[in-house]
């Protein structure tokens, strides 16, 4: 199948597209960067800005799904995810093409911001609420405007291997846990799930 993956260059977007080659699809890239990845007869590189309708309907070109894994360094307020959104509904709708989009955001936004534990609120509340805001808006353009979504909100990353072994939450429940997850196995899920999707029309929080 082909694959598009919009924030390609590092994090999960870049351990998408390494999963999603081994797996034998065809993947394009958006990123600003050069993804720091080999020549590969199925990776076709777009080097442009997803928020950049040209970039952006140069990458979705014939994608079975699409894997919007963007991501900011900074925690100061920004309106990249949700520009980003509006931008792909936009060429979605002009090229009249329907393909699974998982967005990835994180376990805090929209409506599980209140089941995250205490700790977790304050860390939010002082270092991410702007990039958080942000991306919940990114999910209710998606949310509103297509309807082939999934949206993906992984606890909190680390660094360890991919596993193929955690928990899908897709419902939100008082007293419920939501941890660390590495970003290979956010991978694992959202490949799987371009694959096969399962979750469609859900908000799935991933932990161990």
């Amino acid at each position: 199948m082909k694959i598009t993956v919009i924030g390609a260059s590092a994090g999960i977007g870049l351990e998408c597209t390494r999963l999603g080659l081994e797996k034998g699809h065809e993947v394009a890239t958006l990123s600003r960067r050069a993804v720091p990845l080999p020549d590969h007869p199925k990776l076709r590189r777009v080097q442009g800005s997803a928020t950049n309708a040209a970039d952006v309907k140069t990458a979705l070109e014939g994608a079975d799904a699409i894997l919007v894994t963007l991501g900011v360094k900074s925690p100061f307020a920004t309106t990249l995810f949700s520009d980003s959104a509006r931008i792909l509904l936009q060429t979605l709708k002009e090229t009249a093409a329907s393909p699974t989009v998982m967005v990835l955001t994180g376990f805090g936004t929209g409506d599980s911001w209140s089941y995250n534990s205490l700790p977790m609120r304050l860390f939010f509340s002082l270092l991410l609420k702007a990039v958080y805001a942000d991306k919940t808006v990114q999910e209710q353009v998606i949310a509103e405007g297509y309807q082939r979504w999934e949206m993906v909100r992984p606890g909190r990353l680390t660094r360890g291997p991919m596993t193929g072994r955690y928990r899908t939450l897709d419902t939100l429940v008082e007293g419920m846990t939501v941890g660390a997850i590495s970003r290979a196995d956010v991978a694992h899920f959202m490949i799987a799930q371009a694959e096969n999707p399962g979750h469609l029309g859900k908000y799935v929080a991933l932990t161990y």
